[in-house]
């Protein structure tokens, strides 16, 4: 089981609004349900909730979505 991202990493994602970034919160290895919706993880390939910098929004993505800011 290896991660590429932890609890407290800043990083960014492509939002419809352009790129957004973040601290990742939580890390999900198992299902999981977010926003009245299934999401899907495991150990090979976790799920990440991320904290907005600049607004309230929390967003859950896989690991694929997201870059590490140094």
């Amino acid at each position: 089981m290896s991660r590429k991202f932890k609890i407290g990493d800043r990083v960014r994602w492509n939002s419809e609004a352009g790129y957004v970034s973040g601290r990742i919160t939580k890390v999900h290895t198992r299902d999981f349900e977010y926003k009245g919706h299934r999401r899907r993880a495991s150990p090979e390939a976790p799920q990440y909730e991320i904290a907005s910098d600049k607004t309230d929004h929390i967003a859950a993505h896989k690991e694929s979505a997201l870059t590490l800011i140094e």
